[in-house]
């Protein structure tokens, strides 16, 4: 009979450590909370990527939500020796809006208009869990 021979394991090479995966989900703010004639900016319409019913919105209630962009001046950030040009608009999803999936959001300082069709992170956290 023929001897099967087993080849020696490769030796185990360390892998490069992985980034980590996001913690936030996409969305766009689409406009703010209107009626036919006029328009509240202190409430913005956020629609997430995914949630397409109004029952999946329920997951999202509470939920942490940031509007990252880029300044035209460098600030010093808090915890960095740098400054940066991003900035953060930090908010919280409050309740659905309609019944095709999008929310409503109130943000810490009203999103400007610039922000229309933009991307919105939607953060995993606080948990309701």
């Amino acid at each position: 009979m023929a001897e099967v021979t087993k080849a020696a394991p490769a030796p185990a090479v360390p892998r490069p450590p992985q980034k980590a995966g996001r913690l936030y989900c996409k969305a766009v703010f689409t406009g703010y909370k209107r009626g036919l004639r006029n328009q509240h900016e202190h409430t913005s319409l956020l629609k997430i990527e995914g949630v397409n019913k109004r029952k999946e919105t329920n997951y999202y209630m509470g939920k942490r939500c940031a509007y990252v962009y880029r300044a035209k001046r460098k600030t010093a950030c808090p915890g960095h020796e740098k400054p940066s040009r991003l900035r953060v608009i930090w908010g919280k999803v409050t309740r659905a809006h309609g019944n095709s999936g999008a929310v409503r959001a109130k943000f810490k300082k009203n999103l400007p208009a610039t922000a229309i069709g933009r991307r919105v992170r939607v953060m995993m956290y606080p948990s309701r869990i």
